[in-house]
């Protein structure tokens, strides 16, 4: 698997980049884990309901992933896994099997979490019929990693974003996921302390490769 990091990347930029490697591992090139991170923008997926932006007054840009609503920014790290699942041989979870896909990238979450005293869980059902989705990672009551991926040809892209730091300006201005801002929490603000970015990103790198059956990982560095 190679890995990508992209280092802060217009999110236009980084969406057209995921479909280039999209076409790659659908022609038979290594599947990739791309790490980036983006300036303030809101992207609305294709489950987003018209209340759920309402003050924002930033970029807003329109994607392909599910789910609602929801904040990218430089308190995040975002991974867009770009995973082949039409590949026969993968052992933790069946080919064309996309929910134990979305449970392998909430397992990677949740255990990196429990490197830094965190306690996690995922979660992914609605409140109720017509009410947000609870699919994400949770510590107590709040949410702490957001997902929402798309399948072209049966190859991943989009994928998980992880706060990080603490940024009051954070998810201002919307209702991420079609929840109140009030919900989302971060590393820093469960932790009470200053944490390094770098290393909770190579953290998670670890996790996600042995929860996607990533043998080896080859470093390709991409900076914009």
């Amino acid at each position: 698997m190679r890995i990508f990091k992209w280092g802060v990347t217009p999110y236009l930029v980084a969406q057209a980049r995921q479909l280039e490697l999209v076409e790659e591992v659908a022609r038979g090139a290594d599947e990739a884990l791309v790490f980036c991170t983006h300036s303030p923008v809101v992207t609305v997926g294709r489950g987003t309901l018209p209340e759920d932006v309402f003050g924002w007054s930033g970029e807003l840009v329109e994607t392909s992933r599910g789910g609602r609503a929801t904040y990218h920014g430089p308190n995040q790290i975002i991974v867009y896994p770009i995973v082949n699942l039409a590949n026969e041989g993968r052992g933790r979870f069946g080919a064309r099997d996309i929910h134990a896909y979305l449970r392998a990238l909430e397992v990677a979450i949740v255990k990196t979490l429990a490197e830094f005293s965190l306690a996690a869980e995922a979660r992914s059902v609605k409140v109720d019929a017509e009410g947000p989705s609870l699919t994400g990672v949770w510590v107590g009551q709040k949410k702490i990693a957001s997902l929402g991926i798309a399948v072209k040809k049966w190859v991943t892209y989009h994928g998980l974003a992880l706060n990080v730091f603490n940024d009051p300006k954070a998810f201002c201005g919307i209702n991420p996921c079609g929840f109140k801002a009030s919900i989302m929490t971060s590393i820093e603000a469960e932790l009470g302390r200053a944490v390094s970015g770098e290393e909770v990103m190579l953290v998670l790198e670890r996790c996600l490769l042995r929860e996607l059956d990533a043998a080896t990982a080859n470093q390709v560095d991409v900076q914009p």
